[in-house]
């Protein structure tokens, strides 16, 4: 059967990981979230204080990325994989708004990006895979044969995240919801290496206005199509 590969980028928040969960499970592909794995790092240089809303140790940091172990863990009960952290599950620790704070300030790092990139590309060498992030059709792997840019404006991700951090019990306002998707927008969106931008050939969605499942049959139909 013919395998392709689907990358997903987009602005936080725009429910990229929930599509690629429903795509590759459609499928039987592997799902990749790459925005666990910045994060993973992220709650590793929190915890060796060398990042916070004050500074960034970055040459503390890469000098340990040698001993950082990430790896994906299947669990069959919620029925997608978790991140691991030098063989801790850190699945609850890396979506919490703290973590959310300091993520993209780890991700512009170049060398943080080289050591994921590489892992990534090695994760996706034989096709039938979903990868959601913010440079997958553009850099991990600029010839997918899938690419769609997801966005949708900032006040509605906000609520959307602002919804789900409630929901998992974290006492978090909604006005530094919102600051954080904005301010995340523009570190993403401006940093040197990798930025997030729409690769040229990539299908844009805006689902400011569309339903999970309205989302996934219009994407489903362009999958199709590539698989007949």
């Amino acid at each position: 059967m013919k395998k392709i590969t689907i990358a997903l980028d987009g602005f936080s928040s725009t429910g990229k990981s929930t599509l690629a969960k429903q795509i590759a499970k459609q499928l039987g592909y592997v799902y990749v979230d790459t925005g666990a794995m910045y994060r993973a790092i992220a709650l590793y240089a929190m915890q060796n204080n060398w990042v916070n809303d004050k500074q960034l140790l970055k040459q503390d940091l890469i000098a340990a990325l040698p001993n950082v172990q990430l790896k994906f863990v299947y669990n069959p009960t919620l029925g997608f994989a978790e991140m691991y952290l030098n063989g801790e599950n850190v699945e609850k620790q890396i979506r919490s708004l703290e973590v959310s704070n300091q993520v993209s300030k780890i991700a512009a790092i170049s060398e943080v990006r080289a050591k994921l990139v590489e892992q990534q590309q090695n994760m996706g060498k034989d096709k039938g895979i979903v990868m959601d992030g913010r440079d997958i059709g553009t850099v991990v792997f600029p010839d997918a044969d899938l690419k769609l840019f997801m966005t949708a404006d900032a006040a509605t991700r906000a609520k959307r995240r602002y919804e789900e951090l409630v929901a998992k019990g974290d006492d978090v306002a909604y006005d530094e919801v919102l600051k954080n998707v904005q301010e995340r927008d523009l570190i993403d969106s401006t940093r040197t290496d990798s930025p997030l931008i729409k690769a040229e050939d990539a299908i844009a969605i805006d689902n400011s206005n569309l339903s999970k499942d309205e989302q996934y049959e219009q994407v489903m139909q362009l999958v199709q199509s590539l698989l007949n």
